[in-house]
């Protein structure tokens, strides 16, 4: 298969993203249907940090394993440490800082006698969820283009399927916010470009330049930022919603993120 082949596919299993993007033009939503949607996407969203986690703090333990084993320099093993410990303070510190200086969140949830923070606006969430994603796809997209890059092209494509499915959960995750809203076609598809665009541009980069660091560098900030979005779908969703249904549709959107992966890890196997 061709290098131009290889990048197609890379785009295409990126743009599948917007096969779950749908539910953010529902215009008549109750508030309980939309918790449940915010459970599920919460759900989704909770798998895909906890799964990107696991991966960064895995390259800094075997970062640090290689170093006392003399595989690696002391320097290499503290530079993946460092970039892993600012990616996740970036992620998780950056969007709220960007949101309270660029970006006039709803108060919706704000309390002058508590002095709790406005919640942010179901536009700027959705746009804060498609830039975690677009982080965690750029990712992806780097171990495609390693894969062709190393001639191993049924195993790029198997990844390209695998990566595919699973951007149709994370499409809805980046919808669900956006349910009931009423937002724009433009609005909608530039979020689905920023969230599953990465995939092709990871393809694109990974084809031609390899770099542990690199991939370091993105997982972490994509598991930082996931983290503080999950944690404000969670407020959300709490709000107008009883503690035992809320909690079952994230478990159901767990499980949907954990099967869609099943396809991924097969796809790697």
């Amino acid at each position: 298969m061709s290098f131009p082949h290889i990048l197609i596919l890379g785009a295409i299993a990126g743009l599948t993203i917007f096969l779950g993007l749908p539910i953010a033009t529902l215009n008549r939503i109750g508030t309980k249907a939309k918790s449940v949607l915010t459970g599920i996407a919460t759900g989704i969203l909770l798998f895909l940090a906890i799964e990107i986690l696991s991966k960064v703090f895995e390259a800094g333990e075997a970062s640090l394993v290689a170093a006392t084993s003399g595989h690696v320099s002391s320097g290499s093993a503290a530079s993946t440490l460092v970039l892993l410990v600012v990616g996740l303070l970036v992620g998780l510190l950056g969007i709220p800082l960007i949101e309270r200086g660029f970006i006039k969140p709803m108060s919706t949830r704000s309390s002058q006698k508590t002095g709790e923070t406005a919640s942010p606006s179901p536009t700027s969430l959705s746009l804060s969820i498609a830039a975690g994603i677009g982080l965690h796809n750029f990712g992806e997209g780097l171990a495609i283009g390693q894969s062709a890059a190393t001639g191993a092209i049924s195993l790029a494509i198997l990844l390209i399927v695998g990566f595919g499915l699973h951007n149709m959960t994370e499409g809805f995750g980046v919808a669900a916010p956006l349910a009931g809203t009423k937002p724009s076609a433009l609005f909608i598809g530039g979020a689905g470009l920023m969230a599953g665009g990465p995939t092709f541009l990871g393809t694109l980069v990974g084809s031609t330049w390899t770099s542990s660091l690199a991939t370091v560098i993105f997982l972490s900030l994509a598991g930082g930022s996931l983290v503080y979005v999950t944690l404000e779908l969670v407020s959300m969703g709490k709000a107008n919603l009883r503690k035992l249904p809320f909690l079952a549709s994230i478990a159901g959107g767990l499980l949907a993120g954990y099967l869609t992966d099943l396809v991924t890890g097969v796809a790697g196997a």
